[in-house]
């Protein structure tokens, strides 16, 4: 096998707002893994700033990684430990490499039998561009909504508060993300009015790495809580096990670039049902060739929950799309 990479910046069509700042773009690195003629493409989708591998080093370990392709993969994986999208990106082209074409697990959703629901994503902004992106998934046909929250929790309480008033929680589920935008004292008053609103869950309401804090929120919520933040970095098993032990959340939310591709997801899983905890999927603004193959992961997990899937259209500049959607389903085109 031969290995080579390139370097991506993929370019928001509008600034994207989070609490942790404004994204204008975003830098990605396509693998590719080539055989007897045939080539098999991945994304190591690092998220600077966020990425747990956001280091110096990180395309000298990506040069490494194609110059030892050839390698054992067990030596590979843990050699790439600390470089979970190098390893997400690795995974993928090896199964694009077998399964060819933009096929990485060919299932019914592959055949196009068989569709995702997803969440419709509304970035931060003023009250006037947070309201239009909710009419425009509204007039598509969504049922869940995501809405990042944690800037101006005044003016995002008063949009909750309208959502709610016109639609039921039957009519219309509301999931909100913090990116750990509140305090715990805040975190305490923000999750009684979620709750008094009927909101699904709150992603990390507090920064990652407050145990204790995160904990003793999670005991008492009205508002269910979900973990997002808080995964990354957890790369040895009893230390995720021990982490959700210790916090005991109701939801994880795994995002494969940043907890270690898919064998990773596969192990936060099987450790979280163990604990009746549930989970759901999303993409980590990924080009479309990360989110292809993680839709294509996601729908053999079988969660009946919507899932994150819905970043591909953001960009100016993505490549093709292997994906389609239509109101609230991600379908796969055939």
């Amino acid at each position: 096998m031969e290995a080579s990479y390139f370097r991506y910046v993929l370019e928001f069509k509008r600034p994207s707002g989070t609490s942790r700042g404004v994204l204008l773009d975003k830098e990605t690195f396509i693998l590719e893994i080539s055989e007897n003629g045939k080539k098999g493409t991945g994304e190591c989708a690092v998220f600077r700033g966020l990425s747990f591998d956001d280091r110096p080093d990180y395309e000298e370990k990506l040069r490494w990684l194609c110059e030892n392709i050839n390698q054992n993969v067990t030596y590979l994986k843990e050699e790439l430990k600390d470089f979970p999208s190098i390893w997400f990106g690795y995974e993928q082209a090896v199964l694009n490499l077998k399964h060819g074409a933009n096929l990485y697990f060919p299932s019914e959703f592959t055949e196009g039998t068989s569709a995702i629901p997803i969440n419709g994503l509304i970035w931060m902004g003023d009250a006037g561009y947070m309201e239009e992106q909710i009419q425009d998934k509204l007039d598509k046909g969504f049922h869940c909504i995501k809405l990042k929250i944690g800037v101006n929790w005044k003016e995002e309480h008063i949009i909750l508060q309208k959502l709610r008033n016109k639609f039921s929680k039957d009519q219309l589920e509301l999931r909100v993300d913090a990116n750990g935008g509140f305090s715990k004292d805040e975190a305490v008053t923000v999750l009684q009015q979620l709750a008094d609103l009927d909101i699904h869950s709150i992603e990390q309401p507090v920064k990652a790495g407050n145990w204790h804090d995160m904990a003793e929120l999670c005991a008492h919520t009205p508002t269910p809580i979900a973990l997002d933040e808080e995964l990354i970095g957890i790369v040895d098993y009893n230390e995720k096990k021990n982490l959700l032990e210790t916090i005991q959340p109701q939801y994880i939310i795994l995002k494969p670039a940043l907890v270690g591709g898919f064998e990773g997801s596969d192990e936060w899983i099987s450790l979280a049902e163990e604990q009746n905890i549930g989970w759901w999927i999303t993409s980590a603004l990924e080009s479309n060739i990360g989110l292809n193959a993680i839709a294509q992961y996601t729908f053999t997990k079988k969660s009946p929950m919507p899932q994150g899937l819905g970043t591909g259209a953001l960009y100016e500049n993505n490549f093709e799309s292997g994906l389609e959607l239509r109101n609230e389903l991600l379908w796969f085109k055939i």
